[in-house]
């Protein structure tokens, strides 16, 4: 854990939640007044104290003995009340997207402050713009910014570090993932996925910028397998490839944790089902990119959900996720799974809330600058999801 500096004993919270007045920010807040530790100095941000007021009369409602959470107005357009609001907290938790629009003038003010910074978006273009703008200057006031702390890409991050921890770090690894899930597309994130896919071009411009500047350890290779549809080894169902952030996430705590072994590989992959149903969902991810290339569809496209609903409690109830990950080192073979609720809402805020109380309170590495989950938590992150709630079981070999 990064030593306490005297400017954290300094500020006024621990953490303060920007969004809480949104749908996802809402069940945050929620799971955070419901388990965080009662000495937790939190508060809720955002730009309307009316609405702000709202939440926390609902939440001192609903848990009476426990601490109500302090209202802190800010604006993501007001760089001054992002710098105010940053510069109070040991670590900002923030849900407001889309992140290329809403989220660089946050995530600044935290790397200015040396504040911990956790966001649960699923956009590499933000990140890499985020890399590229505030690494270097969080790494000096030692702030954390740890993006994609949601079903992007927790699950996936972790459950391959998860997986690793059965196989030995000195041979050449390959490890697929299959992501399965009977659940909704959260608003933000089907809006964040048309913009990212109308901005492929400038994306790619970006993350070629950072990988112009950025230094990988010698001695080690990470690489991505071929991006192309096959059977997923343990049940023969197809599965084509995900062009998901998580796939990046994964190689780059690859690259930055020596347990992924001297030449690490890895493949991200949803599961479909038949052949014609990969073709299908193939033919639907074209006429998607097609159609967000356009300004006039795209602004159709993202109409067609707003930013901020969600679905009710019974249908997030009956939601669920599993991600699959076959992994092979030399000749041995480990099937691992990882699996839980509703993932668009109800386990990202989970998520989210648990990494931030990870930062805060328990035994880390010493990290600094953008760095990935499982680069900035790794196991005490995993302990805690599982004793949440959430499953890592290693499948094949049978455990003992």
């Amino acid at each position: 854990m990064r030593p306490e500096r005297a400017v954290d004993r300094e500020r006024e919270h621990d953490v303060v939640l920007f969004g809480a007045t949104g749908f996802t920010g809402g069940l945050t807040a929620t799971y955070l007044a419901t388990h965080a530790p009662a000495d937790l100095r939190w508060a809720i941000a955002g730009r309307s104290s009316t609405r702000l007021a709202a939440v926390a009369d609902r939440l001192e409602q609903a848990h009476p003995d426990r601490p109500r959470p302090d209202v802190v107005l800010a604006d993501v357009d007001d760089a001054s009340s992002l710098a105010a609001l940053a510069a109070s907290t040991r670590l900002v938790a923030t849900t407001v997207g889309p992140y290329l629009q809403h989220g660089r003038g946050v995530v600044a003010a935290c790397a200015e402050s040396g504040t911990d910074y956790v966001d649960i978006t699923g956009e590499p273009e933000f990140v890499d713009t985020v890399w590229l703008e505030q690494h270097a200057r969080a790494e000096q006031t030692g702030a954390r910014l740890v993006h994609a702390c949601g079903f992007d890409s927790v699950p996936h991050d972790l459950g391959v570090w998860f997986t690793l921890r059965g196989l030995p770090d000195d041979l050449p690894v390959t490890v697929e993932g299959y992501v399965e899930a009977h659940a909704g597309f959260s608003a933000g994130t089907f809006n964040s996925a048309v913009r990212a896919l109308g901005r492929l071009r400038h994306g790619a411009s970006v993350a070629a910028r950072r990988g112009s500047l950025e230094r990988h350890p010698a001695g080690r290779r990470v690489s991505a397998l071929p991006s192309r549809p096959r059977r997923m080894p343990t049940t023969g169902r197809w599965a084509v490839p995900l062009p998901t952030i998580d796939p990046v996430i994964v190689r780059r705590s690859a690259r930055a944790l020596p347990a992924y072994g001297p030449d690490f590989r890895y493949g991200h992959y949803a599961v479909v089902g038949s052949l014609p149903a990969a073709a299908a969902a193939l033919a639907g991810t074209g006429a998607l990119l097609a159609l967000a290339s356009v300004p006039a569809t795209r602004n159709v496209l993202l109409r067609l959900k707003t930013p901020g609903e969600g679905p009710a409690a019974e249908r997030r109830a009956a939601a669920w996720f599993r991600v699959t990950f076959v992994a092979e080192a030399g000749d041995q073979r480990l099937v691992a799974e990882v699996s839980g609720g509703d993932p668009g809402y109800q386990e990202t805020a989970k998520m989210l809330a648990e990494s931030a109380m990870c930062l805060l309170s328990d035994d880390l590495p010493v990290t600094s600058g953008q760095v990935t989950t499982a680069q900035a938590m790794g196991d005490a992150l995993l302990t805690r999801l599982r004793e949440a709630g959430m499953n890592f079981r290693v499948l094949e070999p049978q455990p003992t």
